[in-house]
């Protein structure tokens, strides 16, 4: 496995003849940030070695190299997902490849169902924290010292920093947005009433299908992290209505220009 990381970053790096510094998975709410960045180099998954493919509809597939403001970006347009059918070392397998062509940052977006009672759909939610319910660790197995420790500390995910920076972007652009903890499901069915409730129980504000692997894998090898969420559905009882893919996307193309504003600031400011 470490080699063909390394082989796949190599390609990689060859391939922009550059490092770049920030990491970007541009989930669901994000694929207008595309747009802000001055592209210099688009590869396709299918010409990467050892790289999945995505299947979800509205995830491009395709990794884009460029500059936002002054800053060097990887960004990954479309993500793989668990319920996708690929092992959790597949799903994590870029997050390690991004890390060793160079980045130190990594910036993560997603779509996700609301347990907040207060909160509504459309919300822009800051990640604090997770609850990890998939049912394969993406650390299972040999460990290689190379990537991380045997048992990394996962106390602080998601940089307190960078949070707070996007709260003054969002404060300053009248964007209002929310703080609370993700937790993360396989799928692919959205959840059923009694499991929106155990989840709110158990402590989460949102419910989504992704991110959750990708966080705990940057973590392992200290890369710093933020997260950003759109509340596309509401899994509040009393609130609960049939929803389709199609409308978790048509909800977060609406907050898209607010999430796009937020990330493209934050990564400038760092």
């Amino acid at each position: 496995m470490l080699e063909k990381i390394k082989a796949t970053a190599s390609f990689i790096k060859e391939r922009i003849n550059d490092e770049p510094e920030i990491g970007i998975i541009l989930g669901t709410g994000l694929g207008g940030l595309v747009n802000e960045i001055e592209i210099i180099e688009s590869i396709p998954y299918s010409e990467i070695p050892g790289f999945p493919v995505s299947t979800v509809d509205g995830h491009a597939g395709r990794l884009i190299y460029g500059a936002l403001g002054d800053k060097k970006v990887l960004a990954m347009q479309g993500r793989f997902h668990y319920y996708e059918g690929y092992s959790m070392k597949e799903v994590t397998f870029p997050v390690r490849v991004l890390k060793f062509t160079g980045i130190t940052h990594l910036f993560v977006s997603n779509a996700s169902g609301g347990l907040n009672p207060t909160w509504q759909v459309g919300e822009i939610v800051l990640i604090t924290d997770h609850i990890n319910f998939f049912p394969e660790h993406p650390l299972r197995g040999k460990n290689e010292k190379e990537l991380g420790p045997r048992f990394p500390d996962m106390s602080k995910c998601y940089d307190e920093r960078l949070r707070n920076k996007a709260k003054l972007i969002a404060l300053q652009n009248n964007i209002v947005v929310k703080e609370g903890v993700y937790v993360g499901v396989s799928g692919p069915t959205f959840e059923t009433p009694a499991e929106y409730k155990m989840f709110r129980l158990l402590g989460a504000d949102v419910v989504g299908m992704s991110t959750v692997p990708e966080v705990i894998v940057a973590r392992h090898m200290n890369l710093k992290v933020f997260g950003i969420s759109i509340v596309t559905d509401s899994g509040v009882p009393g609130e609960i209505v049939e929803i389709s893919h199609q409308e978790v996307q048509e909800v977060a193309m609406k907050a898209e220009p607010k999430m796009t504003l937020i990330m493209k600031e934050l990564i400038k400011s760092i």
